[in-house]
């Protein structure tokens, strides 16, 4: 439950105030229940799709409220933030709308991608650092030197206001709801969502989740130490150092918050556009990648899981989608050791055909082998309808005395 410090940092009448003020210029997204998912994971499952807004993130909420409550010198002067991801657009987005310049610094590092992103939707780039950090501080410098508002992407209070809009949304929808998971990296979102949520129900449970590789709140939270670090693919979510305002929140609002490891992530992308065909990050599955990792926390509950965003590249999604079909059988690369002499391929060929399983690419490998010259180590890519068919092939090649093994992924 909230403290008597973050209550009077963060209210319930303010998500209210930021909804009234926002409404009509961010998207009313809609939430559906999922039957599908709700089967699978044994709880009732509601998803709100942020993914839907126009920039395809949540983050346009709390920029926008925070743009709407500036002075008229403050707009005029203009506003900066150091962001590569949907901070930037949201806030570049309805600063161009409402007539507020905003610059937004990104580190040198920055794929043009999200640069020319953030251009499109009126925001000025400038590049300077090789890591978040130094364009964080070259921000804060700008700030001092021009004069300009500087408007964090999660801690400040406004900010995380208008995130928490999401969660009013939501019981709104479905009052009956009596779970929320959320997505947690610098702490916004879930400061807003969980204020806003535990102020219409006290008894409202509040999950947060984190990637495994950036676990940051969960450090501070629990007192440990984890590492952090790693190529995550919840960039929306990797965060080294949460907000000091957001901690103070969360600290009195979490009833748990839960890591999810990269194929946990990559297996909530894949189901998510398989079944509710929509496109999410990485981020923006966390929600479901933690339903799906902890079942005895949400089982026979009534769980409201927001969808944050639906930002991701699309060879990115691509290898998700690949690697999904990897995990469930239905891609495969068997490793075959083989004789160096005419024929020995095509017997293997005849039992690929024989188990109707389709070869997609093959691979030898004779010199750089620790097998005689006569040896060689064929890698041969497949497809099969599922794990039964590909097992059933995998042991008939076995009885014939190949050496098989299945080049696994992480």
């Amino acid at each position: 439950m909230s403290t008597p410090a973050t209550a009077a940092a963060l209210s319930l009448a303010d998500v209210e105030a930021a909804a009234a003020r926002i409404a009509g210029a961010v998207v009313r997204t809609p939430m559906l229940y999922s039957k599908t998912l709700s089967s699978i994971t044994g709880a009732q499952i509601w998803l709100k799709f942020e993914n839907l807004q126009f920039t395809a993130a949540y983050k346009e909420r709390g920029a926008l409220n925070a743009l709407l409550q500036l002075s008229e010198e403050q707009r005029a002067k203009g506003v900066i933030a150091a962001s590569a991801g949907n901070h930037a657009q949201g806030l570049s987005y309805h600063g161009a709308r409402l007539g507020v310049p905003v610059t937004i610094v990104m580190p040198r590092t920055t794929p043009m991608v999200k640069v020319m992103q953030t251009e499109s939707v009126g925001g000025k780039v400038v590049l300077e650092g090789e890591t978040f950090d130094e364009a964080y501080a070259h921000a804060r410098s700008m700030e001092r030197q021009l004069g300009m508002t500087f408007v964090h992407p999660f801690d400040d209070p406004a900010v995380a206001a208008g995130q928490g809009t999401v969660a009013l949304e939501m019981l709104a929808d479905e009052p009956s709801l009596d779970t929320l998971v959320i997505p947690v990296g610098g702490g916004g979102l879930a400061s807003g969502m969980g204020t806003a949520a535990r102020g219409l129900n006290p008894k409202m449970r509040l999950i947060g989740v984190e990637a495994e590789l950036f676990p940051s709140m969960f450090n501070l939270l629990n007192d440990r130490n984890e590492p952090l670090g790693g190529d995550t693919l919840a960039e929306g979510i990797a965060v080294k150092e949460p907000g000091q305002f957001t901690r103070l929140v969360l600290r009195g609002l979490l009833d748990e918050l839960v890591l999810v490891t990269e194929s946990q992530l990559e297996t909530a992308v894949a189901l998510l556009l398989q079944i509710e065909k929509t496109v999410v990050e990485g981020a923006g599955a966390a929600g479901l990648a933690a339903v799906m990792a902890y079942r005895h926390l949400f089982q026979g509950r009534k769980v409201g899981v927001v969808l944050t965003g639906g930002n991701i590249d699309q060879r990115l999604l691509a290898n998700v989608l690949l690697r999904d079909l990897a995990r469930s059988g239905r891609l495969a690369r068997l490793r075959l050791t083989l004789q160096d002499r005419p024929g020995a391929l095509f017997k293997v060929m005849q039992e690929f055909n024989r188990h109707n399983v389709n070869i997609i690419e093959i691979w030898h490998q004779r010199i750089f082998t620790h097998l005689p010259a006569k040896g060689l180590i064929t890698d041969i890519e497949c497809e099969a309808r599922d794990r039964d068919q590909l097992e059933a092939l995998v042991s008939s090649l076995r009885a014939k005395g190949y050496d098989v093994s299945q080049v696994e992924l992480n």
